[in-house]
């Protein structure tokens, strides 16, 4: 099932990102994909204050450090594989671990790594009209 939000805000985006955040269980892997610029960093940054409460201020995009990692009430591990070319790369800089996490692994730019993801995580895809305007489909795929 896939559900589907429509936002006009990034408070709106991070509200909605908070809620789905709060219903991650430890172990949860969430898989984002969208256009540059569309909104997966903000997403991230609701779904940390949710599922980890670390304030959305601290959350930044790893788009040069490629992982971040926050200490709150769960760990959480933010990937942004933009510069990444492929699940080798990811292999070799020691990162598969993160897929079996301790804590909630957010990888931005999944589509990179895709053959080596693990069964039963989510998706989130953002896709962006407007300067403000998302469209945000949530799924989970087991």
């Amino acid at each position: 099932m896939v559900e589907k939000y429509k936002t006009e805000s990034q408070q709106e985006t991070i509200a909605i990102a908070t809620r789905f955040g709060a219903s991650l269980p430890i172990g949860a892997v969430v898989l984002f994909s969208g256009d540059l610029g569309a909104g997966k960093t903000t997403f991230i940054k609701g779904l940390a204050k949710g599922a980890c409460d670390i304030p959305a201020s601290e959350v930044i995009s790893p788009t040069f450090s490629i992982l971040n990692i926050y200490k709150g009430k769960k760990c959480l591990f933010h990937f942004d594989l933009y510069r990444m070319q492929n699940a080798e790369d990811f292999i070799a800089m020691g990162f598969e671990e993160y897929l079996y996490p301790d804590g909630i692994t957010c990888i931005e730019w999944s589509e990179r790594i895709e053959q080596i993801l693990p069964a039963g995580h989510y998706r989130v895809h953002i896709e962006h009209f407007s300067e403000s305007e998302r469209l945000i489909s949530i799924s989970e795929e087991v």
